[in-house]
């Protein structure tokens, strides 16, 4: 079963909105576990717009599932990491001003400040995993970097998929068959959703992990968190 992953930055932006601790993101992050969801994500930025550094420190000896720290290997972050031994950090390209993330790694262009990167996580035992696009070269490029896996930027899948889903997986199953056949581990997340994840999962079903916030976090205000996650586990039940 491909498990999935929450991503809780949209409870901590709703919590910041207004100061104090409402809702409450560590136990947020419990009941997600508690409901079903098999990790739990974050994707801190630099001016903690959402997740804080200080919730990475709650976070760690409250998740009881897979915990993932997701973003820009900054000095700063590179540090976070390591103090708090996450079980993956997934690297993502994103500029501090960004609103979200919109494009992976070019791993042939980043190379050596990659394998410098993911040898350090290495070290100190987190799995690494590196935000692309459907790119095969970009995929060939992190097993090169000796990456553990490649998260699939699945942002065109899901713009795509109400235009014609048959089209708009295609790439994806070719990226995911290359990344296969090198060894590498596999994720997807962004945008994807009720409407198109299972379409996805039966179409690429070696996926290892998907990592989904956004709709799932506007899902559960129609039909509650704990129903929300049972959805999305369902769609994923090949």
């Amino acid at each position: 079963m491909i498990r999935l992953s929450v991503n809780i930055n949209k409870i901590a932006t709703l919590r910041n909105a207004r100061g104090g601790n409402q809702p409450n993101l560590i136990q947020v992050a419990k009941d997600c576990e508690e409901f079903g969801a098999q990790g739990i994500t974050v994707h801190p930025r630099p001016d903690e717009r959402h997740i804080t550094y200080n919730d990475i420190k709650l976070l760690k000896p409250t998740i009881t599932t897979e915990f993932n720290i997701e973003g820009n290997p900054t000095p700063d972050f590179i540090n976070l990491v390591l103090i708090n031994k996450p079980h993956q950090v997934t690297l993502v390209p994103d500029d501090p001003a960004q609103l979200t993330s919109n494009h992976g790694w070019d791993t042939i262009k980043h190379k050596e400040f990659l394998t410098e990167i993911i040898n350090t996580f290495k070290e100190a035992g987190i799995r690494t995993s590196i935000f692309v696009d459907p790119n095969l070269k970009h995929i060939e490029g992190a097993a090169k970097v000796e990456a553990d896996r490649v998260e699939l930027y699945t942002e065109s899948y899901a713009a795509n998929y109400l235009i014609n889903k048959d089209k708009a997986i295609v790439p994806f199953i070719e990226a995911a068959t290359l990344a296969r056949s090198l060894g590498l581990g596999l994720n997807a997340g962004h945008d994807l959703s009720l409407v198109n994840l299972n379409y996805f999962a039966e179409n690429i079903p070696w996926i290892d992990e998907v990592s989904i916030g956004h709709a799932l976090i506007c899902d559960s205000l129609y039909y509650g968190l704990a129903n929300t996650i049972q959805l999305y586990l369902r769609e994923l039940k090949l």
